[in-house]
C-alpha cells in the first residue's frame, strides 16, 4: 500500500514539476513583455534622434592656453555640433573667462555662441555683456573673436560704462598689442561719452 502511494506520488510529481516551472516561466515571460524598457529614457523619440545627430553636451566645462599665454575657461548650458560638422559648435548660455599673462581679467557673457575651431573664430550672440577688471561694462549684440588670441570686436554699436563715464559708439575692438602687454580697449565710430568727474574722482 505504502509502496503504492509512493509511486502514485513520484508520478504525480514528475507530471507536476514540469507544469509548475513551465507556469513560472510564462509568468516570468509575461511581467518582462509589461515592462517598457523606453519608459525609463527622459527624452521622447525625436529628442534622442537629435541629441545623436547633433552630438549634445550638457553642461560643458573647457579650459585652455592662447599662443600669448592667456587662460580661458568657457562654461555653457549646452553645445551641439549641428548635423555633425566637424568643428562647426553652437552653445547656449555662454560664459567666458580670460585670465591674461598680464593680470587683468577679462569676462564675456551672451545668449547663443558658434565656434569654429579649424577657421580660429568665434561669434558671441544676443545680450553679450563684456566685463574688464579695469572697471568697464560693455553691452552689444555681437562680438566675434579669435580663439588662439585675445582679438574682441563688436561691429554692432555699443554701450558701456566705465571709470570716465558712459559711452556709447558704433563699434569696439579689445586686444593686445603683443604678449604680456595689458589689453587695449579701443571705441570707434561715433563716439559719444558722458562725462562723469564724480566717477572718475572715486
Amino acid at each position: 500500500m505504502a509502496g503504492d502511494r509512493h509511486t502514485r506520488t513520484v508520478a504525480w510529481l514528475k507530471v507536476a514539476l514540469p507544469l509548475i516551472a513551465i507556469g513560472l516561466l510564462s509568468t516570468l515571460s509575461l511581467l518582462s513583455r509589461a515592462v517598457d524598457p523606453t519608459a525609463a529614457v527622459p527624452f521622447a523619440d525625436n529628442e534622442v534622434r537629435e541629441r545623436l545627430l547633433n552630438r549634445q553636451v550638457t553642461g560643458p566645462y573647457f579650459s585652455g592656453t592662447t599662443s600669448d599665454g592667456d587662460q580661458i575657461d568657457f562654461v555653457a548650458k549646452t553645445v551641439t555640433t549641428p548635423d555633425g560638422l566637424t568643428g562647426a559648435n553652437h552653445a547656449e548660455d555662454v560664459f567666458v573667462k580670460i585670465d591674461m599673462a598680464s593680470g587683468s581679467q577679462i569676462t564675456v557673457k551672451s545668449d547663443t555662441g558658434r565656434f569654429d575651431l579649424a577657421g580660429d573664430q568665434s561669434e558671441l550672440l544676443g545680450n553679450v555683456v563684456v566685463t574688464t577688471s579695469t572697471g568697464y561694462v560693455i553691452r552689444s549684440q555681437e562680438v566675434v573673436a579669435r580663439i588662439s588670441q585675445l582679438d574682441l570686436i563688436s561691429p554692432d554699436p555699443v554701450e558701456a560704462s566705465g571709470p570716465a563715464g558712459d559711452l556709447s559708439a558704433g563699434s569696439m575692438h579689445i586686444f593686445a598689442a603683443q604678449p604680456d602687454a595689458p589689453a587695449q580697449l579701443l571705441f570707434t565710430s561715433g563716439v559719444k561719452l558722458v562725462y562723469d568727474p564724480k566717477q572718475v574722482k572715486d
